[in-house]
């Protein structure tokens, strides 16, 4: 049975640890991101720079461009961190990283929070343009800021995208390394459990995973986003134990609770793969 399963399996490197059917949600989630910008701004003035340059990201950015043109010091910060977002929602991400990153550049030297924030960003829009090298080395530097800072939450966002970029790398002892850090800074974070218990499964140490696969679902709404995704992987580590019945259970719950979605659509093959269990409890091939 995990015969036929294999070419669904092996997946290699990639942007995140997860499997190739969720790739895709990186560059959602870095697109999301854009719209929180963090202590930089007022928030009177947040709103309005998110806002205009999601809602017409093109000339948005014209805007954006023109005014960090003509900013002097630290207004160039805010100039461009507009410019960042509107070049994200239009995933031009090489473009965005730069803004990113001299925003961050332009921020106060004592601002490490703000200077964290916009790293973050840039490493974000770096892993979701495919730059695994260019990310990590961003990223190094805003975890550096986020610890000055003092904060857990976006320590933990850092260390689970340094994570996805080490094993774009192939570094896979140290993104575990990172993916530990991102459960003791955001203990609560499901993302950060459901990372671990695919890496883990990847290195073939399937006890780990399961423990850590089923924090991430306990700590997963029914209503959350990677709900589908805790599902297709608790299957998947399931069927390597040799549990196809629990591996069943999982793939049926994707499609009840998000039968429209491409996790379910996943998760139907799967469970095709699997076959119909016998009256006996064996599996039919």
């Amino acid at each position: 049975m995990i015969l036929l399963l294999l070419p669904i399996l092996q997946y290699g490197a990639s942007i995140s640890a997860l499997p190739p059917e969720i790739l895709d949600r990186k560059a959602i989630e870095s697109k999301r991101r854009l719209q929180d910008t963090g202590p930089l701004l007022p928030a009177s003035r947040q709103a309005g720079c998110t806002d205009e340059m999601l809602a017409n990201p093109e000339t948005g950015a014209l805007a954006a461009q023109q005014a960090l043109d003509r900013a002097k010091g630290s207004e160039r910060a805010r100039a461009g961190l507009c410019l960042g977002i509107a070049l994200g929602a239009m995933q031009r991400w090489d473009e965005a990283r730069n803004a990113f990153v001299t925003a961050r550049n332009a921020a106060s030297p004592t601002d490490s929070a703000s200077k964290a924030r916009l790293g973050a960003m840039a490493g974000s829009a770096a892993l979701a343009g495919g730059s695994a090298a260019s990310a990590l080395s961003i990223l190094d530097t805003a975890k550096a800021d986020a610890a000055s800072a003092q904060d857990s939450d976006l320590l933990g966002t850092i260390a689970i995208d340094r994570a996805r970029a080490l094993v774009v790398l192939g570094q896979q002892a140290q993104a575990a390394q990172a993916l530990a850090e991102a459960r003791a800074a955001v203990p609560d974070n499901a993302q950060a459990w459901l990372l671990s218990a695919t890496l883990s499964r990847r290195e073939n140490k399937l006890a780990e995973a399961q423990t850590q696969i089923e924090k991430a679902a306990q700590l997963t709404p029914a209503t959350s986003d990677i709900g589908p995704e805790v599902g297709l992987e608790a299957g998947v580590i399931a069927v390597l134990a040799g549990r196809d019945d629990a591996a069943r259970k999982s793939w049926q719950a994707v499609l009840a609770t998000a039968p429209q979605s491409e996790a379910a659509a996943t998760a139907k093959s799967y469970i095709a793969q699997l076959g119909t269990p016998s009256p006996t409890g064996a599996t039919k091939p």
